[in-house]
């Protein structure tokens, strides 16, 4: 009802007059109301922090925490300082490989509900952990059901013109999966490496051991050149490509391909390079694909200054050395990107106790704080027998393992340590400064791009409970974590 109408029904005289003074202070109460509650809007808030916990007794999995404010409290002995301040690599995000493996268990042996509930928790937004990052392997590995290539010809021939390439084995499982993944996550980046080149290329004859040819080279690029196109035209582009998975192992009992430094240089700068930057999509060539140990492998490679300009960046695994070599790296090419592409748990290490802080001090918060701006986990998926796979590791084990015959899911913490940053830290999203390591303590901090949060991933390694506290723009709370136990803490990050 309009003032004007007040005013025309309410008696002439003193009582008209009340009636318009009275609706006069109404609306300036209303007006005033809305003016303070602009203001409070306005001002600034105490942070709500929320928090997800995993505790290695398995009662607390990424369950979720009672609220916590930042306040004006007192530091505490220990302190994890966040600096939003300080910004580092962007993220590409979380993931593990879409292996043959992985992918046929995922299609052929889980019915077609069962196959969406996994996807999308694996892929999907909250409440699943929007994995947004995975590698294919470009042919066979030891987790595939056959050793093959994507150009075989029979024993004694060549195909230097490509005429036989095809993605055809790759069909029936992988490319319905990456679809699928990527339906449910657009985001979804897709890498991509070689176990061998095709057994014709090889001094060897065979996709077992042996190295590349040099006569063969550029039939090499083209190979990886067909790939990348093959997978543009499936309307899943590749984000980047490793020259060769592990260049400095040659399996015994399934495919694999010695490449020495000297030769990753040549064909890099000779073929693969020029290839790739022909390509009106782009697509990133990383190098080694291989162990911290030998991290002079790919600094050789670097020194070379026609291979430098097509490398954009060094991946790595974690089965030799230590995370440091990233960082080592890094400095001595900072313009160089930094991923980390493959690590597998197994039945060798069964304990959750002892596991689950290691991949968390290694994989999560040491591979991000040594500058990678992916992180990938091995298999996504095996059976309850470790497979299928065909030679190498006998007793990996995957993100989740799915029951050959039934399709029911178990998620190891392998998955757990993955979803503490997947699902809170989104691709784009910032490292940004955070205390290291901390009398047992272990952090790595990230700001998200698109609302401004803060999610703060935090390792108590220690053998006791430890109570510390968390500061941001001098404003603070605590928190007391358990024994070998991880937590990630999500606030808003916006300038006050």
């Amino acid at each position: 009802m309009s003032f004007a109408s007040l005013q025309t029904m309410a008696p002439a005289g003193f009582a008209r007059r009340w009636v318009m003074h009275g609706v006069r202070w109404v609306m300036t109460l209303t007006w005033a109301a809305c003016a303070f509650m602009s203001v409070a809007q306005a001002a600034p808030k105490t942070a709500a922090v929320r928090a997800w916990i995993t505790t290695t007794d398995q009662v607390h999995l990424l369950a979720s925490a009672p609220a916590q404010a930042f306040g004006k409290r007192a530091a505490l002995d220990l302190d994890i300082e966040v600096d939003a301040q300080q910004r580092f690599q962007t993220m590409v995000g979380f993931g593990a490989n879409i292996t043959d493996a992985s992918a046929w268990l995922i299609q052929q042996r889980m019915s077609p509900t069962q196959r969406k509930a996994l996807l999308d928790d694996l892929f999907g937004k909250p409440p699943g952990i929007g994995l947004s990052f995975t590698r294919l392997t470009i042919g066979a590995s030891d987790f595939s059901r056959s050793h093959y290539s994507l150009d075989d010809v029979p024993a004694g021939e060549s195909d230097f013109a490509m005429e036989r390439f095809s993605i055809e084995p790759m069909r029936a499982d992988v490319l319905p999966v990456v679809h699928e993944a990527q339906r449910i996550n657009p985001a979804l980046q897709i890498m991509a490496s070689p176990w061998s080149a095709p057994a014709w290329m090889k001094s060897s004859g065979s996709l077992v051991r042996g190295t590349l040819r040099p006569e063969a080279y550029g039939a090499f690029a083209a190979y990886l050149g067909k790939f990348a196109d093959a997978m543009q035209a499936e309307g899943l582009p590749l984000f980047a490509l490793t020259l060769q998975n592990e260049p400095h192992f040659e399996p015994e009992d399934y495919p694999g391909m010695r490449l020495m430094p000297t030769a990753r240089a040549q064909l890099i700068a000779e073929h693969v390079g020029p290839l790739l930057a022909r390509r009106a999509q782009p697509v990133k060539l990383l190098d080694w694909d291989h162990n911290w140990d030998e991290f002079n492998a790919p600094l050789e490679v670097l020194a070379d200054p026609r291979a430098n300009r097509f490398v954009a960046g060094v991946a790595w695994h974690c089965y030799g050395g230590e995370v440091s070599a990233q960082s080592k790296v890094h400095a001595a090419y900072p313009d160089k990107e930094t991923y980390f592409t493959e690590c597998s748990g197994g039945q060798w290490k069964p304990h959750w106790r002892e596991t689950l802080p290691w991949f968390m001090r290694h994989l999560i918060i040491g591979t991000t704080r040594g500058w990678a701006k992916g992180v990938l986990l091995w298999n996504i998926a095996l059976d309850e027998n470790h497979g299928p796979h065909l030679g190498g590791c006998k007793d990996c084990r995957g993100v989740v393992t799915i029951d050959s015959r039934s399709g029911a899911v178990t998620r190891n913490f392998d998955y757990y340590a993955l979803a503490h940053a997947s699902r809170f830290v989104r691709p784009g999203a910032v490292r940004i400064g955070s205390t290291g390591e901390l009398d047992g303590l272990e952090s790595v901090a990230f700001q998200n791009t698109d609302d401004q949060s803060i999610a703060l991933i935090v390792l108590n390694g220690a053998s006791r409970t430890r109570k510390f506290s968390i500061s941001f723009r001098s404003q603070r709370f605590h928190h007391a974590m358990e024994a070998a136990s991880v937590a990630t803490f999500v606030w808003a990050g916006r300038p006050e």
